[in-house]
């Protein structure tokens, strides 16, 4: 086993299979199965999921919608994708939690590290929802920042392409993917792996990336296991 503990970023789209909005239990189910994969190797996951089958703070707020009031109605869209995730997660049989970096009673329970670390040492699934909790940060620096906070040994980004692409390869065949790139080139290339807050976060914390297509079946574990899948990203290139 190459890696004990994981953050694993969902966006909310990979929850909508093929679907143009909303959710698909068909979309839930493949992932937890995919989830589930992992717990059968003990690996301590936690995930930091999106909103963005439901809502986009960022660019409702485009539309006239003042900023901050979009990102807390993007947040809250977060906790939505969080609650059918862990329910998904629970019919198969695999203790979950939902801590949520904004305030929700009676629905989920708060972040708190040191409890969140806890469970993970219970072999809990640990869905991190609403973000950091503040406006004007996306899910990418929450899973920096909650990678870093559960001394994670790794993010895994799944997308559903396979890997970092020197342009968008839907758009341009002759786009070169990258096996492995530094966290300085991403930056320095503009390349729409995560937001530069993000990127920055892991590179002064040196919390490697690999990003992959978690629509091919296994992908996931093969990652966990140390396969050469998708792109790594990191310092040691």
């Amino acid at each position: 086993m190459k890696f004990r503990r994981i953050l694993l970023k969902l966006s909310g789209e990979m929850l909508m299979g093929e679907k143009d909005f909303g959710l698909s239990t068909p979309a839930l189910d493949y992932m937890a199965q995919e989830i589930n994969s992992l717990m059968q190797l003990d690996v301590q996951t936690a995930i930091v999921i999106g909103g963005g089958n439901i809502f986009r703070g960022m660019e409702i707020s485009k539309n006239g919608i003042e900023r901050t009031t979009a990102d807390y109605m993007g947040m809250l869209s977060t906790v939505i994708n969080a609650l059918a995730l862990q329910d998904s997660l629970g019919k198969k049989g695999i203790p979950v939690r939902v801590m949520s970096g904004l305030q929700v009673h009676g629905v989920v329970e708060p972040y708190i590290q040191r409890r969140a670390i806890g469970l993970l040492e219970k072999n809990y699934v640990i869905i991190f929802a609403a973000g950091t909790g503040n406006p004007f940060f996306t899910t990418d620096t929450a899973s920096a920042l909650r990678a870093m906070e559960i001394g994670a040994d790794i993010i895994f980004k799944a997308t559903k392409v396979d890997g970092v692409y020197s342009d968008d390869p839907k758009k341009n065949p002759d786009a070169k993917k990258f096996d492995s790139i530094s966290y300085i080139d991403v930056l320095n290339k503009g390349l729409s792996v995560m937001d530069s807050t993000a990127i920055s976060l892991c590179m002064d914390n040196n919390m490697p990336i690999i990003v992959f297509n978690l629509k091919n079946q296994g992908s996931l574990k093969k990652a966990v296991m140390g396969e050469t899948i998708g792109t790594y990203i990191g310092t040691d290139i």
